[in-house]
């Protein structure tokens, strides 16, 4: 397998001003020789980040960036409060930097004085946390990354990854029973609003990759904002506007040592930022929009099986690509886990919300037809669970995880930040090669995408009625999913009589809308809910 069969090259990634790729010795647009682990469900990841942060002493780095932080959000327990871990690390002498999107109004369902809060708490425990709104009208900085840095001590490096901010809703784990410290949200999912995500755990060359993103970020001269009423504001709360430099990058970690599980993994780091008008990002002047260029790639040699979970997926524009996929293959399979209900259920909100999804998956159906399954998740209690992952896994080979959606704005609109991972290590289990290129199936993708099918099905693979091994086959794997999808939907349908079926997993059926509350709907869905960050020249030809 070629790396830049799957993966971007430095010229492909479409950005010259960054220094990604370019720091790399040998030129490569990616890191070999990591180890990196799938962290499912917010609890899993903040106990490791909470073991982590607190065996950090003086002079060692805590990098972090954030859509929302909630101060009060415990990581493991009573005492594990994000704002008392780092502030208790920066009082250690630890280096806490931190970009913290400065985010819009409350009242429209997000999170100013939340971020606006931990800043201000941070900062008096001695670590520097900025509240960055250097960003597109209506855009949001969206990247949820901590790295953490040990000089002297290079084996403890390590990065966290993917979709799971440090705020409220977050720490849930595979009972789905939600998180007592909820946001508010949809009513369908109560007062405690389950929720499955997933971060990554990544150790080795990548590290450094990251860190240089961070860095890129934090050393951007421009002004944190450029409205005059944000610059009363930071006044008025005496607010740091200015980043402090930080210390020299450390070298990048060595490479894991291949020995068992780890260590064989390749990274590439992939960004979204947008065009920004006026002055862009000095890092990226025209925006970058490698997460949307890395999933086109890759869409091109899938054959057998893409495995999504997505919280949106939204845009005929986006969804387009996969939709050629399936039409130029017909063997290819198409698997989607995304949220029954959206977050938000109100009389404009809502239709605003659904129009992008009911004209994406309209999309995908005329291509696929019944190659096509889109299904939402329950927990075992049959509580609608909030798919909020960023998970997508082609042919057992590909797998990418971060913190962009399926739609225009993830792709082109917000910053975004994830990492595209294949595995060096062959997974013998049979189907060998299910894309049938040469690729063979590669152990990381295929154990996260089985991992998640799983949990999904409550059943581990050797159990009955399923002989060990048989989920490996993305074919079968399709036919199971519907299979047990499809008994637990009768089971509603014949009023829950007897025992409820195994399985979380609920057939998705887009509702009805008629065509008047389409055309009404999708002006405020493509200014407010899905806009388009690209340059005119990409836009008119649906370009990236």
């Amino acid at each position: 397998m070629k790396y830049s069969d799957w993966m971007l090259t430095a010229a492909e990634r479409g950005n010259g001003s960054t220094r990604l790729d370019g720091r790399h010795p040998d030129g490569a647009a990616w890191t070999r020789g990591n180890d990196v682990r799938p962290l499912v469900h917010g609890a899993a990841y903040f106990a490791e980040l909470l073991e982590a942060v607190r065996a950090q002493r003086a002079g060692d780095i805590l990098l972090f960036t954030d859509w929302r932080g909630d101060l009060d959000e415990r990581l493991d327990g009573e005492g594990s409060e994000v704002v008392r871990v780092l502030g208790e690390a920066a009082e250690r002498g630890v280096i806490v930097k931190g970009l913290v999107w400065r985010s819009h109004l409350d009242k429209l369902h997000l999170s100013q004085a939340e971020n606006r809060r931990l800043a201000k708490e941070l900062e008096q425990a001695g670590a520097e946390c900025l509240l960055d709104m250097r960003v597109r009208p209506g855009g949001s900085h969206h990247q949820k990354l901590v790295v953490l840095r040990h000089p002297g001590r290079p084996e403890r490096d390590v990065a966290y990854i993917g979709g799971v901010d440090l705020c409220h809703s977050r720490n849930d784990d595979a009972a789905h029973r939600g998180d007592p410290q909820a946001v508010p949200f949809a009513s369908a999912y109560g007062g405690r609003p389950p929720w499955h995500d997933v971060q990554l755990a990544i150790r080795g060359p990548a590290v450094g990759d990251l860190e240089a993103g961070f860095r890129e970020r934090w050393d951007d001269p421009s002004p944190l904002s450029r409205s005059p009423l944000v610059w009363l504001r930071q006044l008025a709360h005496r607010e740091d506007i200015s980043a402090d430099p930080l210390p020299p990058q450390l070298p990048d970690p060595a490479p894991v040592p291949d020995t068992g599980p780890g260590g064989s993994h390749t990274v590439q780091v992939l960004r979204t930022y947008p065009n920004r008008l006026l002055h862009g990002y000095p890092f990226a002047p025209d925006g970058e929009r490698s997460i949307a260029r890395g999933y086109v790639k890759a869409l091109r040699r899938a054959r057998s099986l893409i495995y999504l979970e997505d919280q949106y997926l939204w845009s005929t524009d986006v969804v387009g690509f996969f939709a050629q996929a399936l039409v130029e293959n017909p063997g290819l399979r198409l698997i989607a886990v995304i949220p029954t209900v959206p977050e938000q259920d109100g009389r404009l909100t809502l239709p605003m919300n659904l129009v992008g999804r009911v004209t994406a998956l309209d999309e995908l159906r005329r291509a696929g037809g019944a190659r096509v399954a889109v299904y939402g998740l329950e927990n075992p209690e049959g509580d609608p669970v909030y798919v909020h992952a960023k998970v997508c896994v082609i042919d057992d080979v590909w797998a990418a995880v971060g913190s962009d959606n399926v739609n225009l704005r993830s792709w082109t609109h917000d910053s975004e930040l994830g990492c595209v991972v294949l595995d060096d290590d062959l997974d013998e289990r049979p189907p060998a090669d299910p894309g049938g290129l040469g690729d063979g199936a590669r152990r990381f993708a295929r154990d996260l995408r089985l991992e998640l099918c799983r949990e999904h099905l409550e059943a581990p693979e050797a159990e009955p009625p399923y002989a060990p091994g048989e989920l490996c086959d993305p074919v079968k794997t399709f036919d199971i999913l519907a299979t047990r999808a499809a008994a637990l939907d009768t089971w509603y349908e014949n009023g829950r009589h007897g025992p409820r079926p195994p399985g979380r997993l609920r057939t998705y059926h887009p509702p009805d809308m008629p065509h008047r509350t389409r055309v009404l709907a999708m002006p405020l869905y493509h200014l407010l809910v899905d806009p388009d960050g690209r340059p005119a020249r990409f836009r008119r030809r649906n370009t990236y």
